[in-house]
């Protein structure tokens, strides 16, 4: 694992597990909204494209997300390990319930300076609308990609409960452990 997609729906944790993977791993992570949304008013980076070819073309990278449409046959052509974060919307909506309250009651600053707001839960865009509506969609997508011949050599690891996920990572060696094991 070297070249990592954490992919999943709204509010399935994919930031927080490529985090704590990256960190095992010794792998560096990216968060693919902080690449994305550069400005204010959730202005999108012009150079999105060229940025994050820039980071799959490197040796080791871990990044949270399917991949906005310009730019995600790049990630999964370079990947070599997708981490499917499966959950049902009754383990996703409450988490994105949670965040987007805390985000909106403590006015946190998130990508390029733009916060939740109390006035952007009327929004077809804010977290919660977007987490509910793209659900089954998000879900389709990542079927049709795990299954499509093309992206056959990548190595895929399904998970449909957050213990299962939590397993996993607690049997996921340190970095430093197998550079140890290693004689590195």
């Amino acid at each position: 694992m070297e070249r990592i997609l954490v992919v999943g729906v709204t509010g399935a944790g994919k930031s927080t597990l490529a985090r704590a993977v990256g960190e095992r791993l010794g792998v560096p992570f990216h968060e693919m909204d902080a690449l994305y949304y550069t400005g204010p008013d959730w202005a999108v980076n012009a150079t999105i494209a060229e940025d994050v070819g820039r980071i799959a073309a490197g040796p080791r990278w871990i990044i949270d997300s399917l991949g906005y449409p310009e730019v995600r046959d790049q990630l999964w052509d370079r990947a070599d390990t997708v981490i499917w974060l499966d959950y049902p919307r009754r383990v996703v909506m409450p988490r994105v319930l949670r965040r987007s309250l805390a985000r909106s009651a403590r006015r946190e600053v998130l990508f390029g300076g733009n916060r939740e707001s109390w006035r952007g839960w009327l929004s077809r865009e804010h977290p919660a609308w977007w987490a509910w509506s793209q659900y089954a969609g998000r879900r389709r997508e990542l079927r049709r990609r795990t299954g499509d011949a093309r992206f056959a050599p990548l190595r895929t690891l399904r998970f449909t409960h957050p213990r299962a996920t939590a397993g996993w990572l607690a049997g996921l060696a340190p970095a430093a452990l197998r550079e140890r094991r290693a004689g590195t």
